[in-house]
């Protein structure tokens, strides 16, 4: 396999296009690293399973560095709002250099993983006091830069954060680094689009309701600014949330959202855990995307997405890693699916009809859902959209004696050791035999700087 980005031919033994295998399909790639049509030239050949990368819809890369430092028990009960707490602590320390060392190491693991493209949903601003770098957009070019260095797709979401609850109370000193007036955030946006390319979308991040006064929102929607390029929001996490909401506001979080905005494809709710009948059906018909992230859901205890209801009432769905506790899809789609049969006391939920398979219905689904967050050209091979894609270890024995029929299943439920072997992300292989192709000197970068913010 040639590792020049010039113009080539693949032909994989198994192919996942439309959602099926297909066997020994060939597809070109061309020097802008997207696919392209065969031309019949002599193929490099792919000896295993091909898949297109799947698309983390959501990140906030800097808690990587945080994985697994908040897991002892406090004085009393413990809960997402606990956790928060630990988080705002550790966020205190990050500066652009630290910032930029975690996200090249997470994305090198996100690529390791098959995640091939990544939506980050990044409110770390200012510095810890809210006074702007001299460089105001510094933290989310560290990000930009990140991305470059590990060769991954991103979507950046500049998050606005203007106050710190349902009431409009001013932030808090530790969410001072978050925050931003309309017109600052407005330039924020305009800076960080003339960063925009192939590689890297910027769209818009409000960060949860209670995050954006009640009269500041209909300016902030109908502005002109965000009529284009894809919008995401943190919604219906928390019990907490929801309680608030309609002591504050006289509905549930969904609930006023769809009032108060026209959510359409566009839109990605991420989280949504708590939701009424109405309102899965609500969200299902909107076009809008459901972001799970049912690790981070799980660590932080927020609760169980309705999915089989909103399956069938056709809606789309991705997932994302959020914290980073885990960094791996197989793990996400895996627990959506046991979250749900723990939940129900059934077993292969997300398949909706007889002979359905789980992997099979549950990778099609939030690669597409994926794809439409991340508004950029990927989550398939077709021809002029990012050639992004992995290959499964023909040699891993969780695959041995495995067929079309139940390929995709073993994959995702049957181990612990990714069998992702390869990985190529615009048009460059960034993954070699498991190995990535900066893989050494990001790391030690990482351990040096995580070093650091543990002496701080």
């Amino acid at each position: 396999m040639s590792d020049t980005a010039a113009v080539y031919q693949f032909s994989a033994k198994y192919l996942w296009q439309d959602a099926q295998w297909r066997r020994d399909a060939t597809f070109g790639v061309d020097s802008d690293g997207r696919v392209a049509a065969a031309a019949g030239e002599l193929p490099d050949y792919l000896d295993g399973w091909v898949l297109p990368g799947m698309p983390n819809l959501h990140s906030h890369a800097f808690q990587r560095a945080m994985a697994g430092l908040a897991e002892r028990r406090g004085p009393g009960d413990d809960s997402f709002w606990t956790w928060r707490e630990t988080m705002y602590g550790f966020a205190e320390r990050i500066d652009p250099g630290s910032l930029q060392a975690i996200a090249a190491q997470l994305y090198v693991e996100m690529l390791k993983a098959g995640y091939t493209q990544v939506c980050e949903f990044h409110y770390l601003h200012h510095q810890p006091d809210g006074t702007p770098y001299a460089q105001p957009e510094a933290m989310s070019l560290a990000l930009i830069e990140a991305a470059r260095e590990a060769g991954i797709a991103l979507t950046l979401l500049p998050v606005l954060y203007m106050s710190g609850g349902f009431d409009g109370r001013a932030l808090s000193p530790r969410q001072r680094r978050f925050g931003h007036d309309v017109d600052g955030y407005m330039r924020l946006l305009t800076n960080l689009r003339k960063h925009e390319s192939h590689h890297v979308r910027v769209g818009v991040a409000l960060h949860s309701l209670r995050a954006i006064p009640e009269s500041a929102w209909r300016g902030i929607v109908e502005h002109e600014a965000l009529q284009t390029g894809p919008i995401h929001i943190h919604i219906a996490e928390q019990i907490g949330e929801v309680q608030d909401c309609l002591a504050k506001r006289g509905a549930r979080p969904v609930e006023w959202l769809f009032d108060h905005a026209a959510v359409d494809a566009r839109w990605c709710l991420v989280h949504a855990t708590h939701l009424t009948d109405g309102e899965t059906t609500q969200l299902a018909r909107s076009g809008a995307v459901a972001g799970l992230c049912p690790t981070t859901e799980a660590n932080l205890g927020d609760g169980l997405f309705p999915l089989a209801r909103y399956l069938e009432a056709g809606g789309r769905l991705g997932i994302g890693s959020d914290s980073h506790i885990s960094i791996s899809p197989i793990e996400e789609l895996r627990w959506l699916e046991y979250g749900q049969r723990l939940s129900t006391r059934h077993r292969n939920v997300a398949a909706r009809a007889a002979g359905d398979s789980v992997g099979e219905t549950l990778w099609r689904e939030v690669q597409k859902g994926g794809a439409q967050a991340a508004d950029l050209p990927i989550g398939a091979l077709d021809v002029g959209k990012r050639a992004d894609f992995f290959v499964l270890d023909s040699e891993s024995p969780l695959l041995a004696a495995r067929d079309q029929r139940s390929v995709m299943d073993s994959f995702l439920f049957a181990g612990n050791v990714s069998p992702v072997r390869h990985v190529m992300a615009g048009g460059k292989w960034v993954v070699r035999d498991f190995q990535h192709r900066d893989e050494a000197r990001i790391a030690a970068r990482y351990r040096m700087a995580v070093t650091r913010l543990a002496s701080s």
